[in-house]
């Protein structure tokens, strides 16, 4: 195991490191780098079972041990410093102990990667990585098969779409799709209805949809404040709303994915402890 003492911040390996809250420098260095930044012993061990391969550790040295497996079993180089010196390189305090910079995977063909899912999300240009994590924890908690993201979509695997997740985003199969002129042919080819959740005069409520819901469903749900674009719209088979009340006309795009998750889940998907759906 390769251990580095850093002591000041001229090495070349820390460079996957640095500057780690600044959105344009991330957009840059984590999709042409083919990297990307776990940050927790939690989310590291949850990448490596994803069979994601770590570059390096950056750790704090009282948290030393809580990468020592995984650093053992990759091979790679653990930088160890104080929180100080550290903070100055990541912009931050590494108060969840370690970060490990990781190879991203190739991205699946999004007709093999839902060739036997009968649910996916489709996330449409959302651009809050907080959402995006808060989407896929609903996706791996609530029963969807994998989720697709569009070409403008924020990064799910950005730090903090990693961390809102709690490293589900490694754990639920994801890909992105392309413009809504293919990606609706991909969908219908493997059999997938298209429910885009949408505000609309002719909406169908999700109570209704959900009592015959088709035997394979990819919900859309679209940007914060505009929603879907016109061309998801079109694209879709049937648009659907969740009914509100108080004169609240929709929730959060998470906490909306995570109510139209739930209500479409297939039968095979355990209900509550009853064994009720109601």
């Amino acid at each position: 195991m390769q251990i580095i003492r850093v002591t000041d911040l001229e090495h070349p390996g820390l460079t996957d490191f640095a500057r780690l809250t600044d959105v344009a420098l991330r957009r840059v260095s984590e999709p042409a780098g083919g990297l990307y930044i776990a940050e927790s012993p939690k989310v590291i061990e949850r990448a490596m079972g994803a069979g994601h391969h770590p570059r390096s550790f950056l750790v704090l040295e009282k948290w030393l041990h809580t990468v020592e497996p995984f650093a053992a079993a990759s091979g790679a180089p653990v930088f160890v410093g104080d929180d100080e010196l550290l903070s100055s390189l990541t912009g931050f305090s590494l108060h969840r102990g370690a970060l490990a910079s990781m190879h991203r995977p190739p991205l699946a063909d999004p007709a093999d990667l839902i060739a036997s899912a009968k649910r996916v999300v489709v996330l449409e240009d959302i651009v809050d990585h907080t959402n995006v994590g808060a989407i896929f924890r609903a996706a791996a908690g609530l029963g969807a098969d994998a989720v697709l993201v569009s070409p403008r979509c924020a990064d799910p695997l950005y730090r903090r779409s990693v961390r809102v997740s709690m490293g589900t985003v490694l754990q639920v199969p994801w890909t992105r799709i392309p413009e809504w002129d293919v990606a609706k042919t991909v969908l219908h080819d493997a059999g997938f209805h298209i429910a885009a959740l949408a505000l609309s005069d002719d909406a169908v409520s999700l109570d209704d949809f959900a009592v015959e819901a088709p035997d394979k469903v990819a919900l859309v749900m679209g940007t914060e404040g505009d929603g879907l674009s016109h061309r998801a719209i079109d694209a879709a088979d049937t648009i659907v709303t969740i009914p509100m009340l108080a004169g609240v006309d929709s929730l959060n795009v998470a906490a909306a994915s995570a109510v139209a998750i739930w209500a479409l889940r297939p039968a095979d998907v355990p209900g509550p402890a009853n064994g009720s759906r109601n």
